[in-house]
């Protein structure tokens, strides 16, 4: 099934690398194991290593024959918690600390396994924020990473990617039409302007945006994060999720919606069990979960110095996995057909 296609049909699945996340070992294996599980969209930062190791999974993916899904770049409107990194100097960490942050970092980016120096990693850290108030000593701080824009418009002719997705925040209107201005003198044409809205952003500034993105030329995909970096902690984020759709029911501009930010295996079924809610969704974004489900075969691999991608051992219970957590999604019934029609729009001259 086409991108198009599973966005009418309400089947629709993205991967979410991180938009700050650099492993490149971990995104080549989960963007090639997630194509080949029938995701149809891989969401990275927008870097030209982590797109080339992306783009290796997915080649591999072709090669065991995949459809192959968009390359989408995430890119932000301002300082935004997805752009960033944790830091610390351990030198300073005191040795008697029991390392709460080392337990709680679901990235597994904090300690001596990670960086040899009881650090952080800072490829492996995608921000979450989690052991910001974790550390008893305050320790920790957080680096922000937002793009420059003299650089938006070269980086997308280089990556040339088939979409993108635009954080955005409350009161960051003009931030906003700034990015969307950058990316139309890139000249690249994108399948989807996929707008990330936190939950505190207004309907008004939802249709500001919207009236911003369709003004340059851009067909928009919706993206409410009910609970955002939250990552697979049970069936509480995925309530967060259907919740925020349910508040944004009836007040959403034209386009096509996904949910994300604390999705997990309990996100459809509590959808379907709200037929009213299930019918305005097109699919969803798949972040934490996808990677936790993952984790002990990327660390196997990585212990035996190999991609998981070349471990024939490994691949089908690497695989059962990624299938088990998109499979229901490209099943789906579906919502009704989307009114507005999809289609490739360049940007406006």
């Amino acid at each position: 099934m086409t991108p198009d296609a599973a966005l009418r049909q309400g089947r629709w699945v993205k991967w979410i690398g991180g938009a700050s996340n650099h492993d490149l070992a971990a995104i080549e294996d989960l963007a090639g194991l997630y194509a080949l599980a029938g995701v149809h969209c891989v969401d990275v930062a927008a870097d030209p290593a982590v797109v080339a190791a992306a783009r290796r999974g997915l080649d591999w993916a072709d090669r065991h024959g995949a459809r192959r899904p968009w390359l989408m770049l995430s890119l932000s409107d301002g300082a935004d918690p997805h752009f960033r990194k944790a830091w610390f100097d351990p030198g300073a960490c005191p040795a008697d600390c029991p390392r709460p942050c080392e337990r709680i970092c679901p990235a597994l980016a904090i300690g001596e396994a990670a960086t040899g120096a009881a650090g952080v990693l800072d490829a492996r850290c995608y921000g979450c924020g989690r052991c910001l108030p974790a550390c008893p000593h305050g320790l920790i701080e957080e680096r922000s990473q937002v793009l420059e824009a003299a650089a938006v418009a070269p980086l997308l002719r280089q990556l040339a990617p088939d979409a993108v997705e635009l954080h955005t925040q409350p009161g960051r209107l003009q931030g906003f039409q700034e990015r969307l201005e950058q990316l139309r003198a890139s000249g690249v044409p994108l399948r989807r302007l996929a707008v990330s809205a936190a939950g505190d952003l207004t309907a008004r500034e939802l249709w500001q945006r919207y009236g911003a993105l369709r003004s340059c030329g851009f067909a928009p995909l919706w993206q409410l994060d009910g609970r955002p970096m939250s990552g697979d902690l049970g069936q509480g984020t995925a309530h967060a999720a259907v919740a925020l759709l349910r508040r944004r029911q009836g007040h959403l501009p034209p386009g096509p919606l996904q949910l994300a930010g604390g999705t997990n295996a309990a996100t459809l079924p509590l959808l379907e069990r709200q037929p009213a809610l299930a019918r305005g969704c097109a699919g969803v974004a798949f972040g934490g979960v996808a990677r936790r489900r993952l984790q002990p075969l990327l660390q196997e691999a990585q212990r035996r110095g190999h991609s998981l991608l070349t471990l024939p051992e490994l691949l089908p219970e690497a695989l059962h996995l990624a299938r088990s957590l998109v499979g229901p999604w490209l099943e789906r019934a579906g919502p009704e057909p989307c009114p507005q029609p999809l289609r490739c729009l360049s940007p406006s001259p």
